[in-house]
């Protein structure tokens, strides 16, 4: 049985592999001119109002986050709204001829949100639809996948590399004509004297292949050195399941999001899918602002686990740097309560690995957050088609 499962996860990670190898060599092109077209709409003061439904208001939650406060220091934080609880009304209410909106959905589309994609067409807005068609939307592409979960994996890296892209635009609007340094090894065509922003994009173009390719890079490297381990982790967040536990998830930021995305995979399944319980603690802004205001953003998470923790349940800790404070305390408190703890971690898994704080870590050996999350994604959403086979015997 064990060798099935390390086999199943193996061929997970590489159905992804293949089916990104085939999308963004011929979708990158398109790619570098929609966010070109973005960094001239930012730079006329517009701003990016992004929407979904279900598990796809958390990548509205993710792209609003990522352009808001960048995870590189440094950038600069652009105008981006997550609308998602009202949409349709909420646009009508705010949008501008000068602004952006992005809508998300599952593989076969949304009719709502490409509904209010066209209306804000019609009203001058630059609109991108994940996924859609000519008729939806300015940019929108067609879903990757038919697997919703891959579809949302490849969608996470599109919107992701567009964040990036965007500010490698900017950046060769401020850098034309000054010398860049090290900047030139990952993006040589940002330096010498100033040119038209469409000459760039062959480049920018290649650059975004090459992100995908890094993903690529790490799935195969987690499918080698991890899939018994990630087998494992199912295997016991099965057994916890099965005797009446539930899933507790949160991180922060852009691993907020990636909490929030496996609650509601758990709680709202593709099609075929069985529900499972899970709830995550960063989907409760009020709490989470009260606990941050009141006492301290440390116990943000501790706080609202200590109501809600069972022996059963299993503690899911998502964190990029592996060393997030609150992310820590809530996993120390866990195992003090006997739950089952799991790690999902970047770069060499930080202090929760240093000091051994989850039954199980999951590390992608990475030290760029985008390319951790995408990875991250794919391990998280296998683990769920795991829990599908182990309880319900399909997946």
């Amino acid at each position: 049985m064990s060798t099935t499962l390390t086999s199943f996860v193996q061929q997970r990670f590489s159905a992804r592999n293949a089916c990104s190898q085939a999308f963004f060599p011929g979708e990158a092109p398109r790619l570098a001119t929609i966010c070109r077209r973005m960094a001239e709409r930012f730079l006329e003061g517009g701003r990016l109002l992004a929407f979904g439904r279900g598990p796809y208001a958390t990548d509205a939650q993710h792209v609003s986050v990522e352009f808001i406060h960048p995870v590189i220091v440094g950038k600069r934080a652009l105008p981006a709204l997550d609308l998602s609880l009202a949409f349709p009304e909420w646009t009508t209410a705010v949008a501008h001829p000068t602004d952006m909106a992005m809508g998300f959905g599952p593989p076969t589309g949304d009719a709502l949100v490409h509904s209010c994609l066209q209306d804000l067409r019609t009203r001058g807005v630059l609109t991108l639809a994940l996924p859609g068609d000519a008729d939806t939307a300015d940019y929108a592409v067609q879903a990757p996948s038919d697997d919703p979960f891959i579809h949302q994996e490849l969608i996470e890296v599109l919107y992701h590399t567009l964040w990036e892209t965007v500010h490698v635009f900017f950046e060769h609007r401020q850098l034309a004509g000054h010398d860049i340094g090290e900047m030139a090894t990952f993006y040589p065509f940002l330096g010498g004297a100033s040119v038209d922003l469409r000459s760039v994009e062959p480049a920018v173009a290649q650059s975004i292949v090459a992100k995908a390719e890094e993903d690529e890079r790490l799935r195969e490297k987690l499918a080698g050195e991890q899939a018994e381990t990630i087998a494992q982790v199912a295997r016991a967040m099965a057994e916890r399941l099965e005797r009446g536990g539930k899933l507790i998830c949160f991180g922060n930021g852009g691993s907020a999001t990636d909490a929030n995305d496996l609650a509601l995979d758990c709680v709202i399944p593709p099609a075929g899918y069985h529900p499972v319980s899970a709830l995550s603690l960063a989907l409760e802004p009020a709490n989470l602002s009260a606990i941050a205001n009141d006492v301290g953003e440390e116990v943000m998470f501790l706080r609202q686990l200590i109501p809600h923790a069972q022996p059963t349940d299993v503690a899911i800790g998502i964190s990029t740097s592996g060393g997030s404070r609150n992310v820590i305390l809530a996993l120390e408190e866990a195992r003090k309560r006997g739950l089952l703890t799991v790690g999902l971690l970047g770069y060499d898994g930080g202090e929760i690995v240093r000091r051994q704080l989850v039954d199980y870590a999951l590390v992608v050996p990475c030290d760029y957050i985008p390319r951790i999350q995408e990875v991250q994604a794919s391990t998280y959403h296998i683990i769920r088609e795991l829990l599908e086979v182990m309880l319900y015997g399909s997946a």
